[in-house]
């Protein structure tokens, strides 16, 4: 294994934990990885917990603890409307 990350499946938000890497930008590309799969999977939610510019260009974007917590209790009518 050369990189991942690890964090905490609630089935259907994935909050993120830590990154690691042996080789320079493996843990990016277990990311892009996740992301494909937490979609194929339907997922709502990849918690990043910290916003930075690395993960905007990839798509992430900050939402209040309002909109958080109704994702967590799987309000999926909060997806209908701009978050």
């Amino acid at each position: 294994m050369v990189g991942g990350l690890y964090g905490v499946d609630l089935g259907h938000v994935f909050c993120g934990e830590s990154m690691f890497s042996k080789v320079s930008n493996a843990s990016k590309v277990a990311f892009v990885k996740l992301i494909e799969y937490l979609r194929e999977k339907n997922y709502l939610l990849l918690d990043c917990q910290l916003h930075n510019d690395h993960l905007e260009k990839l798509g992430a974007f900050e939402i209040s603890r309002e909109t958080f917590m109704l994702i967590l209790k799987s309000d999926r009518s909060i997806l209908d409307q701009k978050i």
